[in-house]
């Protein structure tokens, strides 16, 4: 296909990987190049991935003038320096979530977007997934009526080596930049306004990190979401969406959910399946494809000002713990 969307990434980890398997799924692009700090796992990244390009600094990369979009699949502590250092070489950027460490960083990197006119979006896979675009319509539709409470779970039992980057404060990490992201993101999604009381509980482990949390949002009409994460708790990860007149159950995982069940007066009558096709990330990535080449800035289903609020949100679970990220000002 001529006319491909040259993309870079910068990062060889675990998600790197993987989204460059994605985009090999997509015809329409095209990856030339990837960046690390060490220039052997670059160009081990190259060959495995068949890439022509490996940089041994991210600086190389964004100057590239052949590259027109970035994927940052970096630490989250470097999301913030990563994205606006492309973005300033006129690149647009997807930016894997969490977005930034703190809405702080996150107001900025969208200040910088606009600034310099070029596209950003937070890579939150479950807004790109084929089967939440029909929940969102049979919400749009009225099936439920009036949606009231969400239950939202993303909790996964892992065991982590001293220093990994999952509970590595140094690099962001924890329960809620990690996983809780994800149903903050989807309260938000289907509320689609900012909630005015936020509560939560979470746990520090002995890694100065957040292992687990809760958090309670309430809106402005007496919605309200009650959502949990957890990095070293095993759970069951599924979501539902109650109305005034039903629900909608999103099996586990409902991040990147293949199944979805419409309630009425509590039986089952409506099911859509559809799987899920490659390993997902090639959806975001069709995404930014896809508001490239109509002249977008920004994602109608992951805007930037929505990336901003979530990150306001997470701000305000966290400061009752006490826990302070590296990058916090």
């Amino acid at each position: 296909m001529e006319n491909k969307i040259k993309w870079g990434i910068i990062s060889t980890g675990h998600i790197s990987k993987k989204f460059a398997t994605a985009l090999a799924l997509l015809p329409e692009a095209e990856l030339v190049a990837v960046a690390s700090r060490d220039l052997e796992t670059a160009r081990e990244f190259a060959r495995i991935f068949n890439v022509s390009k490996a940089y041994g600094s991210n600086e190389e990369l964004a100057a590239d003038p052949e590259i027109e979009v970035v994927y940052i699949g970096t630490p989250h502590t470097f999301h913030y320096e990563n994205s606006v250092m492309c973005m300033q070489k006129g690149k647009a950027v997807l930016c894997e979530k969490a977005f930034a460490m703190n809405a702080a960083e996150a107001r900025e990197m969208v200040k910088v977007a606009r600034h310099e006119n070029v596209f950003l979006m937070e890579a939150m896979i479950t807004r790109q997934v084929p089967l939440v675009h029909k929940v969102m319509k049979w919400i749009a539709d009225g099936r439920i009526g009036e949606p009231r409470m969400v239950r939202a779970s993303r909790c996964a039992r892992g065991e982590f080596k001293p220093g990994a980057r999952q509970l590595n404060p140094e690099l962001g990490g924890g329960a809620l930049l990690d996983v809780g992201v994800y149903v903050i993101s989807f309260a938000s999604m289907i509320f689609q306004k900012p909630p005015v009381g936020v509560a939560g509980l979470g746990f520090i482990g002995d890694w100065k990190s957040d292992e687990q949390g809760v958090a309670v949002l309430k809106y402005d009409k007496g919605e309200i979401a009650d959502l949990s994460f957890a990095l070293r708790t095993a759970g069951v990860n599924d979501a539902y969406i109650f109305g005034t007149d039903g629900y909608i159950k999103l099996d586990d995982v409902f991040a990147v959910p293949s199944r979805a069940s419409l309630f009425i007066d509590k039986k089952e009558v409506e099911v859509i399946e559809e799987p899920i096709v490659g390993n997902a990330l090639n959806y975001e990535a069709a995404e930014v494809m896809r508001c490239l080449k109509l002249g977008l800035k920004e994602s109608p289903f992951m805007p930037l000002d929505e990336s901003v609020q979530i990150m306001e949100i997470m701000d305000k679970i966290r400061q009752p713990w006490g826990l302070v990220y590296s990058n916090d000002k």
